[in-house]
C-alpha cells in the first residue's frame, strides 16, 4: 500500500456552513486562502455560484444554467486568508438562511501564461493537490490547451464566460480517449459528441478541445477548472451499481470529504455529498448540481476510511447495473506519509 502525500487534505480542500446575515460577512473556518469556491443556499432556492481567484472575485457562473459569466458586487467579494467574504447578495447570503461552501486551493490568485498547447493559456495551478485554474481564447479550431499540472488529467469541467453554452465535463474515466461528455446544467445521460473534445487522452501537460461552442468558439473566453489524480487525497472513477440497500463498495484509499456522484447510462441528477453535512454514517443530505432546490434527505450512503458506499436501492446513486462517475476529494488519507491510519466515521 502506497503511502499519501498529503497528511492534511484540509489544506487543500474544505468544507465551511454558514448561516446567512443579508448584509456582509467574512466566512472563515477554510483554513487557507481559497482559490475556486462553490456556494450554494441549503434552506432555499438559489441557484449554485461559483467563484474563482484567476477569474476575480464577484464574477460568478452558475453550475445549474448555462448563462454566461455575471458580475454581482453583493456576491462573493473577496477571496480572504482563512475563507472568503459575501456581500448582500441572496445566493450568498440572504438573512437566516443556511449555506455551504466548497472550497479548493490553487496557487493563491499567482497565474503564469503557458505555452504548452496551440492555444495560450493563463493557468494558476497546485501541483501538489493536482488542481488548476485555466483561462483561454477560443480559436474555433482543434486545439490543445496547456494546464500545468504535469501529470495527466483525470476530470476535466469547462464553461464558455462569454455565452450561453453548456458546461461539459470530460468523461475519458468512463470510455478511454473521447470527444463527448456530460453537462452541468442538466440531468442526461452521457452523449458523444464529435466535435467537443478530441479523441485524445489529456497529457501531462495539455487538453485536447475541438470546436464546439461550449469548448472552443472563436474569440470567446473560456475556464476550465483541471483535476489530476493525487493517492490519498483526490480519486476520479465509476462504479456500477448494485440495486441493493448494501451498495457496491467503492475504494478512494482514502476517507472521502466530498462527493459528486452522476448516473451516466440513464437521466438522473448530480448528486453533491460532504461530511460536513452529514458528520456521520449513514448520511442522507444532498444537493443537486443541476437544479436549485434546497437541500434534501434521503439517499444514504456511507463514508469509509478508505472509500464509500451507497446505502440504498434507488436508481439515482445505485441501479442494478447502473453506471456512474465520481469525484472524491479526502477527509482523510487511508495512511498518509506520518503512519497514522484513517478511521470510519
Amino acid at each position: 500500500m502506497a503511502y499519501a502525500t498529503i497528511n492534511k487534505p484540509s489544506d487543500f480542500f474544505n468544507t465551511v456552513l454558514y448561516t446567512g446575515n443579508g448584509s456582509t460577512q467574512s466566512i472563515t473556518g477554510v483554513g487557507f486562502q481559497p482559490d475556486w469556491t462553490w456556494i450554494k443556499e441549503r434552506s432555499s432556492t438559489s441557484g449554485h455560484e461559483v467563484y474563482d481567484s484567476t477569474r476575480g472575485a464577484t464574477k460568478h457562473l452558475s453550475p445549474n444554467t448555462t448563462d454566461a459569466e455575471g458580475t454581482n458586487a453583493s456576491a462573493l467579494t473577496s477571496f480572504d486568508s482563512d475563507g472568503f467574504s459575501v456581500g448582500s447578495g441572496g445566493a450568498v447570503n440572504e438573512n437566516s438562511q443556511t449555506y455551504v461552501g466548497w472550497n479548493w486551493k490553487a496557487n493563491a490568485g499567482s497565474t503564469s501564461s503557458n505555452t504548452d498547447g496551440s492555444i495560450t493559456s493563463t493557468v494558476q495551478a497546485n501541483t501538489t493537490a493536482g488542481f488548476s485554474i485555466v483561462t483561454y481564447t477560443g480559436t474555433g479550431s482543434n486545439a490543445t490547451v496547456g494546464h500545468g499540472l504535469g501529470k495527466a488529467l483525470k476530470f476535466l469541467i469547462v464553461k464558455d464566460r462569454d455565452a450561453a453554452e453548456g458546461w461539459i465535463i470530460n468523461s475519458q474515466i468512463l470510455t478511454g480517449n473521447t470527444n463527448g461528455g456530460l453537462h452541468f446544467a442538466t440531468d442526461a445521460e452521457y452523449t458523444g459528441s464529435s466535435n467537443q473534445f478530441q479523441a485524445t487522452n489529456p497529457t501531462s501537460s495539455v487538453f485536447y478541445i475541438g470546436t464546439a461552442g461550449n469548448v472552443n468558439n472563436s474569440s470567446q473566453k473560456y475556464v476550465a477548472y483541471c483535476f489530476a489524480e493525487i493517492e490519498g487525497y483526490s480519486k476520479f472513477g465509476k462504479y456500477i451499481g448494485n440495486g441493493s440497500t448494501d451498495g457496491q463498495f467503492v475504494y478512494t484509499g482514502f476517507k472521502p470529504a466530498f462527493l459528486i456522484i452522476k448516473r451516466t447510462d440513464s437521466a438522473n441528477h448530480w448528486l453533491l455529498f460532504d461530511v460536513k453535512r452529514d458528520a456521520f454514517n449513514v448520511g442522507d443530505k444532498w444537493l443537486r448540481a443541476n437544479s436549485t432546490d434546497v437541500e434534501s434527505t434521503g439517499i444514504y450512503w456511507d463514508g469509509l476510511s478508505n472509500g464509500f458506499k451507497a446505502r440504498t436501492s434507488d436508481p439515482i446513486i445505485n441501479a442494478s447495473g447502473g453506471t456512474y462517475i465520481y469525484m472524491a476529494f479526502a477527509e482523510n488519507p487511508l495512511v498518509g506519509t506520518n503512519g497514522i491510519p484513517a478511521t470510519a466515521r
